[in-house]
C-alpha cells in the first residue's frame, strides 16, 4: 500500500504516478491510495489502505480495530477515526473531537487505536454481550488495562456506550464497598449466579444509606432482615427514607431474606424491574442475560 503523499515524498510527480497507474504498476484502491504491483490483498492491506485514504493522523478504529487486534473474530467494515475528514466511499468515518497520544498505537504497521480506546469505541457499536467478550479476549491476551480504559472514558465524557461499558467493567473492578451482612452476601451471589449487573453496596445516595445501588437505572435495593426492620422505630424510619428517595426520583426495591430463598423468582423480578426502570427513564431496556 502507498499513498500519493508518500510517492511525492519519494520524488514521484503527478505524471510519474499517472504512468504507473496506466501500466498497472500502481492499482488505485481509494482516491490517492494504491496497491503496488498486484491486487491480491490481505485484510491488513485493505485496513491500511482505508487509513491512508483518510490522511495523516487517521487511525483504524471500532470494529475494524477490534478485528485487527483480535478482540473480535472479524469485521467486514473499515472503521477509521479522524479529527476532520470528508466522507470516503467504502469507509466508515468516525469524527472525534479528541485523539489523545495515548489513544494511538500500531498493529503490524497499521495505525490503530490503542486497545483501551478500541474498547471504549466498541461500547458505542456492540451489544453488551459482544462487548463483554471483547474485554474478556483482551484479558486473555494480557493487553487489558482497566486504568487505561477508565482514563479514556474520563477524556471522552458523554459517550453513548459509557453505561454499557461500566456494567461490563464492573467485573474487573475491586469491590468498592464492604458487605455488612450474610443477606447482602447472598444478594451479591444471586446477582452473580443470574447474570444481573453487580450493584454497589452500602453507599450513600441522596443523603440516605442504602444496601445496594444500581446507578445506571437509579434503583436502590434494601435487604430487609426481620431483626433490624421489624421494630416500630425502624418501621417509621424506613418509610421516611423511602419518601426522601422517592422525592429524588429514585426507585426503592425491598428484598427480604425469604425472597432470597427463592432466588430464581427474585432474579426474574429484578430483571423485569431493571427493564421497567430503563423504559421509565426514556432509555432502551438494559440487556441482561437470562
Amino acid at each position: 500500500m502507498v499513498s500519493r503523499a508518500q510517492l511525492q515524498a519519494l520524488g514521484l510527480g503527478r505524471d510519474a504516478v499517472r504512468r504507473r497507474v496506466q501500466s498497472k504498476r500502481l492499482l488505485p484502491l481509494h482516491p490517492g491510495v494504491y496497491a503496488v504491483g498486484h491486487d491480491a490483498l490481505t485484510p491488513d492491506a485493505r485496513r491500511l489502505a482505508a487509513v491512508l485514504a483518510c490522511g495523516p493522523g487517521a487511525l483504524l478504529s471500532h470494529r475494524a480495530a477490534g478485528a485487527a487486534q483480535h478482540l473480535l473474530s472479524s469485521s467486514p467494515q473499515f472503521d477509521v477515526t479522524v479529527l476532520h475528514a470528508r466522507r470516503k466511499p467504502g469507509i466508515a468515518i468516525h469524527r472525534s473531537r479528541l485523539i489523545h497520544p495515548d489513544d494511538r498505537s500500531s498493529v503490524r504497521g497499521i495505525p490503530v487505536t490503542s486497545v483501551a480506546r478500541t474498547l471504549v469505541d466498541l461500547a458505542d457499536v456492540l451489544s453488551e454481550e459482544r462487548l463483554a467478550k471483547a474485554v474478556h479476549e483482551a484479558e486473555v491476551q494480557r493487553v487489558f488495562d482497566l486504568r487505561a480504559v477508565e482514563a479514556v472514558v474520563d477524556r471522552l465524557p458523554g459517550r453513548k456506550g459509557r453505561h454499557k461499558l461500566s456494567r461490563v467493567l464492573a467485573a474487573y473492578r475491586p469491590e468498592p464497598h464492604f458487605l455488612r451482612s450474610e443477606a447482602e452476601r447472598r444478594f451479591k451471589r444471586l446477582c452473580e449466579d443470574h447474570s444481573l449487573p453487580q450493584p454497589q453496596f452500602n453507599v450513600n445516595i441522596a443523603g440516605q444509606q442504602v444496601d445496594a445501588w444500581w446507578e445506571d437505572i437509579q434503583v436502590a435495593v434494601e435487604i430487609d432482615g426481620a431483626e433490624a426492620h421489624h421494630t416500630r422505630r425502624a418501621f417509621h424510619a424506613d418509610r421516611a427514607r423511602d419518601r426522601r428517595l422517592a422525592a429524588r426520583a429514585i426507585r426503592l426495591v425491598r428484598v427480604t431474606s425469604r425472597d432470597l430463598d427463592d432466588d430464581v423468582r427474585l432474579a426474574a423480578e429484578l430483571r423485569a424491574i431493571r427493564v421497567a426502570a430503563a423504559l421509565a427513564a426514556g432509555s432502551p431496556p438494559v440487556p441482561v442475560c437470562a
